[in-house]
C-alpha cells in the first residue's frame, strides 16, 4: 500500500509534470530547428530590388535599410544564406524596337546594381555565384551568396544574342513571360480573358529556349502559361524551374502549378521552388481596403501620388534624407499595422504547399522562394530576418535535416548543375 502523504505527493507533482514536458519538447524543436538552420544553406530563389537601394555611399543593400524584406543584414540576422537578386522588367505592350531597347536598359541598370553591391558596397560580405559549386564555396567562406534571376525575357527583345549577354552579366535562370505576353511567350495571366498571343510559345522563344540550354541558362516557368511550359518541357534539354510559384490544388490561381505542371516538372528533373505571397497561398487572403486608404494618403501628403512605380523610387531618392526617412517610417507603420479586414496566409499555410508538392512528386523536386520585396511575405515570414520560421515548421512537422538541405537550396543547385553539364555537352 502506498502511503497518503506519497499519493499526496505524487498528485501535487502531476501537475508539474505535464507542463515541463510539453515545455522540454518545444526548447527540444527549438535547439534542432535553430541547429539544422545554422548547417544547411538556405537559398532564397526569388527577391526583387529597387537599384536606388544599390548606391555606393548612401543607405544601401549593406545596411540594414526601414522598408526593404532583405537586405544584406537582415539576411546575416536571419541566417538565409543567398538569394536571387532579380532582374525584373515589367511587361509593355510596345513588342517594337524602341519598346524592346527602354527594357533592355531598365533590365541593365539592375544588372549594375548587383555587380555594385558584390564589387563596391559588400565584397567581404557578399560574392556574386555563376556556379553551383560557387555557391557553396561562397557559403563555406561565411558570405551571402548573391545569384542573379531574370523575370521576363521581354529585354530580350528580338536578338537571341542577348541570351549569352545576359547569361555573361550573371543571369543563371529566365522567365520567358511576367504579366502580359511577351515576344517570346503568352503569359498565365491570358486565362483571365482567354485571349493568348502565341498560344504557348512563339517561334523566337522556341529559339530562346535551345539558346539557354546552350550557354547554361536555368529556364522558369512561374509567369508563362500552362501551354508555354509544356511545350518548354518538350523542347529542353536540361532540367526546368518555377522560381516563385504555389499549389494550384491548395490556391486556383493562374499562377500556381497543378497536379499535371508538377509531376511534368518532376519527370523532367527540375524543382518547384514555392513562393511565400500571400495570395498564392491562400486565395481569400486580402487586405483590408483601409489599409490602401491610408497608403495613398501618405502618398498625396509627400507629393508621391499618381506617379508609376519607377517614378516613385526616382522621386523617394530625391528627397532629403530626413524626408525620405520620414516617409519610409510612416510607409511601414501603416504596412505592419493589423487592419480589422486583414486575411494573410501564414507560415503554416505556406508549408502546406511544401507538404502537399513532396507528398506528389518527391522531396527532391521543391524548393522555396519569397518573393519579398515584389510582393512577397506571410504572417511568421514577412522578411529574411525571420527565415528561422520556415526551418522550425519543417522541423515541427518531421522533416529531417537531409530534407530541409535539399527543400532550402540543394534541390535547385542540381538542377542548376544538370544545366551546366548540358551547356557543357555532358549528360544532365
Amino acid at each position: 500500500m502506498v502511503p497518503v502523504h506519497a499519493c499526496r505527493s505524487l498528485a501535487l507533482a502531476l501537475p508539474v509534470l505535464l507542463l515541463t514536458a510539453p515545455l522540454a519538447a518545444q526548447d527540444d524543436l527549438e535547439a534542432r530547428a535553430r541547429a539544422i538552420h545554422d548547417r544547411v544553406l538556405t537559398l532564397d530563389t526569388h527577391v526583387d530590388i529597387s537599384p536606388a537601394n544599390f548606391r555606393v555611399g548612401a543607405p544601401n543593400y549593406a545596411d540594414l535599410l526601414p522598408r526593404t524584406q532583405v537586405d544584406l543584414t537582415k539576411m546575416e540576422r536571419g541566417g538565409l544564406d543567398g538569394a536571387f537578386l532579380i532582374v525584373y522588367v515589367g511587361q509593355s505592350a510596345e513588342l517594337t524596337p524602341e519598346g524592346f531597347a527602354a527594357a533592355k536598359a531598365q533590365a541593365l541598370e539592375k544588372f549594375a546594381a548587383v555587380h555594385r553591391l558584390v564589387d563596391s558596397i559588400a565584397p567581404g560580405r557578399a560574392e556574386l555565384a555563376l556556379t553551383a559549386a560557387d555557391a557553396t564555396r561562397i557559403h563555406a567562406a561565411g558570405k551571402r551568396v548573391i545569384f542573379i534571376g531574370i523575370e521576363n525575357g521581354f529585354p530580350i527583345g528580338s536578338d537571341v544574342g542577348n541570351v549569352a549577354a545576359f547569361h555573361a552579366l550573371g543571369g543563371r535562370y529566365m522567365s520567358l513571360a511576367h504579366n502580359g505576353h511577351s515576344q517570346l511567350s503568352d503569359s498565365n495571366t491570358g486565362e483571365r480573358d482567354g485571349i493568348w498571343l502565341h498560344n504557348g510559345l512563339s517561334p523566337l522563344g522556341r529559339e530562346v529556349i535551345a539558346e539557354m540550354n546552350r550557354v547554361g541558362m536555368m529556364i522558369d516557368i512561374s509567369h508563362p502559361s500552362k501551354a508555354s511550359m509544356m511545350q518548354t518541357l518538350a523542347l529542353t534539354r536540361a532540367p526546368i524551374i518555377a522560381s516563385h510559384s504555389g499549389v494550384r490544388a491548395l490556391c486556383d490561381h493562374s499562377r500556381n502549378l497543378d497536379d499535371e505542371q508538377l509531376r511534368a516538372l518532376a519527370a523532367n528533373g527540375g524543382v518547384a521552388q514555392l513562393v511565400a505571397f500571400s495570395g498564392y497561398v491562400r486565395c481569400d487572403a486580402r487586405q483590408d481596403p483601409a489599409r490602401q486608404e491610408d497608403l495613398t494618403a501618405l502618398r498625396k501628403e509627400f507629393g508621391l501620388d499618381g506617379l508609376s512605380r519607377r517614378e516613385v523610387q526616382e522621386a523617394m531618392a530625391a528627397l532629403p534624407e530626413a524626408r525620405r526617412n520620414a516617409y519610409l517610417e510612416k510607409q511601414r507603420q501603416i504596412s505592419d499595422r493589423r487592419y480589422p479586414g486583414d486575411v494573410v496566409a501564414t507560415v503554416s499555410d505556406f508549408v502546406d504547399h511544401i507538404d502537399y508538392a513532396v507528398k506528389l512528386v518527391g522531396v527532391d523536386h521543391v524548393g522555396i522562394a519569397s518573393d519579398f520585396d515584389g510582393g512577397g511575405g506571410v504572417e511568421g515570414w514577412r522578411t529574411a530576418e525571420e527565415s528561422l520560421n520556415v526551418t522550425r515548421e519543417l522541423v515541427r512537422r518531421g522533416y529531417s535535416e537531409a530534407d530541409i538541405a535539399k527543400i532550402w537550396g540543394g534541390n535547385l543547385l542540381r538542377v542548376l548543375a544538370a544545366v551546366e553539364r548540358v551547356a557543357a555537352g555532358q549528360t544532365p
